[in-house]
């Protein structure tokens, strides 16, 4: 049982970080209609943010994770201005290419500037534990999941009751409709990049909080997964995607834990495999709405 209870929480743990970047994956595809496979190598970058102001020794903990932060949301806004935007007319394969190009971009300058072994991070968020009910639970478990729940009630707030939020909807139902009644739908497509990479940006700081390390291709790991997470809740779904980063989460820890080691090892084929599964008998996902297009 206390085995049971330990790898939920490892499942649960996990799943807030997936969620947390399906959240921005979800926003730009529903938003901009676009796939950004840069995306998940936002976060490493926030991750090595992190590292270098913990090696400095010189920042406190809450200026560290303002700087994480801001980077990623900087970082999102660049790419989006640099490679993205020149794009917005171009074909939907001109633009995944370009994705993937940013994220090889990323990775290679992570490895030329940090090189290729994995980093380790001092604890900066080293919060200790409590018991509930006999089982140890570590804090900072309790902090990464309110602060996935609290991003996503704030986030479908902003998206339903702000102005800038309701012509983000406005621009992901029909951007020329959008900009006839008045949206600047560049400004709006840069500002849902932003909010984006900020989400990862969150992302970074609790991974680096609980498993304190980092390589050059921890986020393009994290970006398929966190992506598989999105399809597997509703693309387009702010709440489809935090069900799906809890249920990926879970089901790679339960692999893992309970599962023998050869099978284990493959616990990321089995996630995949119940998204395909997932995907036959749902293709829209589990909160994802079904669109008609009339010809």
């Amino acid at each position: 049982m206390q085995m049971l209870i330990s790898t939920i929480i490892d499942g649960l743990n996990l799943g807030s970080v997936y969620a947390l970047v399906a959240l921005g994956y979800s926003m730009v595809y529903g938003i901009a209609k676009m796939l950004n496979f840069a995306h998940g190598d936002v976060i490493m970058v926030g991750i090595y943010s992190i590292f270098v102001c913990l090696n400095a020794n010189i920042l406190p903990v809450p200026v560290t994770i303002l700087i994480c932060v801001a980077v990623c949301g900087l970082l999102g806004f660049t790419v989006e201005k640099l490679a993205y935007k020149p794009l917005r007319q171009a074909s939907p394969l001109s633009v995944l290419i370009t994705a993937i190009g940013v994220s090889y971009l990323l990775q290679n300058l992570a490895l030329l500037i940090f090189k290729s072994d994995r980093k380790f991070l001092q604890s900066f968020l080293d919060l200790g534990k409590i018991s509930i009910a006999g089982t140890e639970l570590p804090v900072i478990s309790l902090v990464i999941w309110g602060t996935t729940l609290v991003v996503m009630i704030a986030l479908d707030i902003f998206i339903k009751k702000t102005s800038m939020g309701r012509a983000m909807l406005a621009v992901s139902e029909d951007k020329g409709a959008a900009q006839l009644m008045g949206v600047n739908v560049n400004a709006t497509i840069s500002l849902t990049f932003v909010i984006g990479s900020a989400l990862a940006g969150i992302a970074a700081i609790l991974y680096a909080a609980k498993y304190q390390n980092v390589d050059p291709y921890t986020g393009s790991v994290f970006g398929i997964k966190a992506f598989a997470a999105a399809v597997f809740g509703g693309i387009g779904s702010i709440p489809g995607a935090m069900i799906g980063g809890f249920s990926l989460g879970l089901i790679e820890a339960l692999t893992i834990g309970f599962l023998p080691g050869s099978l284990s090892a493959a616990s990321d084929g089995f996630a995949f495999a119940i998204l395909i599964i997932m995907l036959i008998l749902k293709p829209s996902g589990l909160l994802g709405k079904k669109k008609i297009e009339k010809v």
